[in-house]
């Protein structure tokens, strides 16, 4: 079992393991305590009150956070056209149709997320052995599947965030960076965790956001009071 270096143990050591932090503090906490020489991203898990393997309690959709995820995403559109122009014109790093489709067969994967108009979803799913495992395939429950393709690339650019309940009810998702403020990090999760709420499925039973912790790429976890968080959602 790998050994932690001196700096994580030190962080570590200033985290209580046994406490539900409220939101703000956590926050804080993880940014004072981050010690890699990078920017860090932060990232949240979110275990829910779900059992995925049922199809009416998988959580999965979307959310816009409010100060986006530090990062910049390179979007490839497949359209044709018009819709192409579209695209390129919304910001879109690349566009196109066979030619891309033909590129990606090749080896090509340059890019952090897809969009695809409906009628060339017959030509992506020629690759769909190659963008599914990687999480690339447009999808219509995540919007990514559209005609309006300048608003869907308008919105992933500003910090859209897609997320899925894995095998356990877990919701992993990337919520901003360590050079963010404790307030814009605090306002992301409060945003996705709305999300998360809103979508809670009918035949969940019991407590739904049974637990919340944050973590930074390279430091230990801090768990997060969800009551908490609720509490500002409410507020």
């Amino acid at each position: 079992m790998p050994k932690h270096g001196k700096q994580y143990r030190q962080a570590a050591e200033a985290i209580d393991r046994n406490k539900l932090y409220e939101l703000q503090e956590a926050v804080e906490l993880l940014l004072k305590n981050s010690c890699a020489k990078f920017d860090e991203s932060i990232e949240i898990a979110a275990r829910l009150g779900v059992d995925p393997r049922h199809a009416d309690q998988m959580v999965r959709s979307s959310v816009i956070l409010p100060h986006g995820i530090g990062k910049e995403v390179r979007v490839l559109v497949f359209a044709k056209g018009e819709k192409e122009a579209e695209a390129l014109a919304a910001g879109a790093d690349y566009a196109g149709s066979d030619e891309i489709v033909k590129k990606i067969q090749e080896g090509w994967l340059d890019f952090d997320k897809t969009i695809a108009t409906p009628d060339m979803m017959g030509e992506v799913g020629k690759i769909g052995r190659i963008l599914g495992p990687r999480n690339l395939m447009p999808n219509a429950k995540l919007g990514t599947v559209t005609f309006d393709v300048a608003r869907v690339v308008a919105e992933t650019k500003k910090g859209k965030v897609d997320f899925k309940a894995d095998k356990a009810g877990v919701v992993h998702a990337l919520v901003g960076k360590r050079s963010f403020s404790a307030d814009k990090l605090s306002e992301n999760i409060v945003s996705l965790i709305d999300k998360l709420i809103q979508l809670k499925p009918s035949t969940s039973k019991g407590i739904y956001l049974r637990a919340i912790s944050l973590a930074s790429t390279m430091g230990p976890g801090v768990k997060v009071d969800p009551i908490h968080v609720r509490s500002l959602i409410k507020s």
